[in-house]
């Protein structure tokens, strides 16, 4: 470390990406359960937005001002006194519990994993709040099981990405939407089925599945409800579903928003070092440009996952 020195981008008031301030702030030292990671990647997931413009603070109150971003990978620079799970030199990846958008950033370790041989820091930063939702989504809560149908709503983003995939390993028929622009790409992750939402109404195509994963609510969500067979499941990952309404049809219905633990993050690491499935690694930005990639985040129409390059 040739400098005590910095960048790192902070939220000093809720709004607009204009409020995603690049700033020199002194670097971090970890407490005794902490370490200091040296950030190479950062992945933009949708809710750090939702975070940036202040949708999330009664549920999720931050002191102001806070370092933008979680989905990280890098290398530990320094171990706190308690930690013996990982070293400096080692590289990790996983969720970050103060921020990841800066060149150094403290963490406790309960959320990283380390980072397999084969497996880049970019498309490690793609896991966490990507592949992490889309497996305690499918597997925690969905219990999906070979041979079941799932439907993947939004399934070219950084959830259906994963999810598509995930759900192709785990031996299910899986059935995507998604826009126009994406019906090949989706169809290169495995996906039986691909429709296009903007000009078929996916309940007049499919009928009687196992497990719809809903990233998109609201309309989409209230149009799920009747192609769920009895007894599957309706998961939500932007809405509370209603439980009455569930136990009318017969069927299960929750808000999947489980944080996964590190062996989840372990394992999906090794599934993509050992080419079983792919990092949907979307556009990528410099540190600096991390408003354009909010802006981008924000639309909702983007392949993958959009990730920060902090360090090469």
């Amino acid at each position: 470390m040739t400098s005590n020195l910095m960048q790192a981008v902070r939220i000093h008031q809720y709004g607009g990406p204009e409020e995603l301030k690049l700033e020199q702030l002194p670097v971090p030292v970890p407490k005794p359960e902490e370490v200091l990671i040296r950030v190479h990647a950062v992945g933009v997931l949708p809710v750090d937005w939702a975070y940036r413009q202040g949708l999330m603070k009664e549920h999720v109150p931050l002191q102001l001002p806070f370092i933008s971003g979680s989905a990280v990978a890098g290398v530990v620079a320094d171990v706190g006194s308690r930690v013996s799970k990982f070293r400096k030199g080692q590289a990790v990846f996983g969720r970050a519990s103060q921020g990841a958008c800066a060149e150094f950033v403290t963490t406790t370790v309960d959320t990283l994993a380390s980072l397999p041989p084969n497996l880049s820091f970019r498309e490690a930063a793609t896991i966490s709040g990507g592949a992490t939702t889309a497996w305690m989504a499918l597997f925690a809560h969905g219990h999906l099981q070979p041979g079941q149908r799932v439907l993947v709503h939004a399934a070219a983003g950084g959830v259906g990405s994963y999810a598509v995939q995930l759900a192709k390993w785990k031996g299910a028929e899986v059935i995507g939407t998604c826009s126009g622009d994406h019906i090949d790409y989706v169809k290169s992750l495995g996906a039986d089925t691909v429709i296009d939402y903007r000009t078929t109404r996916f309940e007049d195509r499919v009928h009687d599945v196992d497990l719809v994963l809903d990233g998109v609510g609201s309309d989409t969500l209230e149009r799920s409800w009747s192609i769920v067979k009895r007894g599957g499941t309706l998961l939500s990952l932007v809405d509370v579903p209603s439980t009455e309404r569930a136990q009318q049809l017969g069927i299960t219905a929750r808000f999947s928003n489980e944080l996964a633990p590190d062996t989840v993050f372990q394992q999906i690491g090794q599934l993509i070092a050992d080419g079983q499935i792919k990092a949907p690694v979307g556009r990528e930005f410099p540190l600096h440009e991390i408003r354009q990639a909010h802006e981008l985040c924000q639309t909702g129409h983007g392949r993958g996952r959009i990730v920060l390059r902090v360090a090469d």
